[in-house]
């Protein structure tokens, strides 16, 4: 039984990456020592895993600003706008560049916007998102996936190299060109992912890592139609490569039957947000797929209830036995914080409440601890109980006076005593109120957030 890890904070436990951008953006810093950081906090990830006892254990989650942006570069997905800048720099491959596709770029006489950023799905992380153009051409600019495959290896640590997958990559994207469609501009990008994957596999990659989060996505016909074609064409092309589909922060409910057609080798599910799913995933999953169970919630600061996830564990064991089921998290573990032992501070985070909580780094040892249970080790089952029955019975969370008050409410208290106009004006003297219109400038500014909603 195989752990996985779908991908890992970059900012490090001292938020380091975040002080050496800042730091090199403000030309205090040099590119060197930027990079310098970079490397110390990959090792001290890939280190952090290999020790918890992680077997897949990702690269190229590492970004110095975006995942997504890391893949525009990657496959020369760079804006109109950014031609003169790139025009007077040496490599297409400097942060320079990718830095001003990130933030603008303002100076030497150039004025360049940067790219538009939103939410990735529904989370609180955002991404610069990638803009299609006639302009465009497509090719594999920068080799930063191998090259830290690479780097992790010369430390002794063979890791999973991690990447967008093609589909979720157009998708998450706007097409700036009405003349362009989804099925043109795949089959431009197409060619450059088949050199990356290729070039993994002659760095010796073994397992493959491609997010593809649009899966749990609403999709129509003609998009499942394109992820079978596509992934057809890469197995076509690159037979002997070991792939990992993940997908996230939903059930594949309808594109199940897609997701399952795909000539890969494993798939990996989110058993947090859709642990519903499960049962018809095992009724459908194709002999021989390996199947990743996203048991441990890369979202949120809680320990993981062992016992409902050996739940699922168990039920995937019974169905396609030992040897073909992945312990995971559910989603990559960037959305959580870095080390809970680094909270030392008992008057901000009392001893009581520490006892229930996991950041990333104890989250690898729920991973690690929950495959030991399963296969017969139940050392560490006993403490976990413990602790979420010490949760479910604490006062700080559970109060009689509020249970009681809830249970008190019946159908009266669901309306209104008083119409509108008599509630304003008690509010009005009670919190000697004055309405006065807004001001124009006030109505502009939302107006302003209102389109910029609607657009985003």
């Amino acid at each position: 039984m195989l752990t996985n890890v779908p991908g890992y904070p970059r900012i490090g436990s001292g938020r380091e990456l975040k002080k050496a951008n800042e730091a090199y953006w403000a030309g205090t810093a040099s590119l060197e020592k930027l990079q310098l950081t970079a490397r110390q906090l990959r090792r001290q990830n890939w280190e952090a895993m290999q020790q918890a006892g992680i077997d897949l254990i990702p690269s190229n989650d590492f970004s110095y600003y975006d995942q997504v942006l890391d893949m525009c570069l990657m496959t020369g997905t760079i804006p109109a706008r950014f031609k003169p800048l790139l025009e007077r720099l040496a490599s297409p491959q400097s942060l320079e560049l990718y830095f001003a596709m990130a933030r603008g770029y303002q100076k030497n006489g150039l004025d360049i916007t940067a790219m538009e950023m939103t939410k990735w799905f529904d989370t609180n992380y955002h991404y610069l998102v990638p803009e299609f153009d006639t302009t465009q051409q497509y090719r594999l600019l920068s080799h930063k996936c191998v090259e830290e495959f690479r780097e992790a290896k010369s430390l002794g640590i063979h890791t999973k190299p991690v990447i967008i997958g093609p589909l979720t990559f157009l998708l998450l994207g706007k097409i700036k060109d009405h003349s362009l469609h989804l099925h043109s501009l795949l089959e431009q990008l197409l060619p450059v992912y088949l050199q990356l994957l290729t070039a993994l596999q002659e760095a010796g990659a073994t397992w493959i890592q491609i997010d593809e989060p649009y899966l749990a996505m609403d999709l129509n016909p003609a998009i499942h139609q394109l992820y079978i074609n596509t992934y057809n064409r890469i197995h076509q092309a690159i037979p002997g490569l070991q792939l990992l589909i993940a997908t996230y922060f939903d059930a594949l409910g309808d594109n199940l039957a897609t997701a399952l057609q795909l000539p890969v080798q494993a798939l990996h599910i989110d058993l947090v947000r859709a642990p519903q799913q499960l049962t018809t995933v095992l009724q459908q999953l194709p002999a021989g797929m390996q199947l990743s169970l996203g048991v441990v919630d890369g979202r949120n600061i809680w320990k993981n209830d062992y016992q409902l996830s050996l739940a699922l564990i168990n039920e995937a064991v019974q169905a396609i036995g030992q040897d073909r089921v992945w312990i995971s998290s559910a989603c990559s573990l960037l959305h959580t914080p870095y080390d809970l032992d680094l909270e030392q501070d008992e008057q901000v985070l009392t001893r009581e409440i520490k006892h229930w909580m996991a950041f990333a780094k104890q989250k690898l040892h729920e991973i690690a601890d929950l495959a030991q249970i399963a296969t017969g080790n139940n050392t560490s089952l006993a403490a976990n109980m413990a602790a979420m029955q010490a949760k479910q019975h604490s006062p700080l969370i559970h109060k009689p006076a509020v249970k009681a008050r809830v249970a008190a409410l019946d159908e009266s208290h669901a309306t209104r005593k008083s119409p509108f106009h008599v509630r304003q004006e008690s509010q009005e003297v009670a919190f000697q109120l004055r309405c006065s219109p807004p001001q124009p400038s006030v109505l502009s500014r939302r107006r302003q957030r209102s389109v910029s909603y609607v657009h985003s």
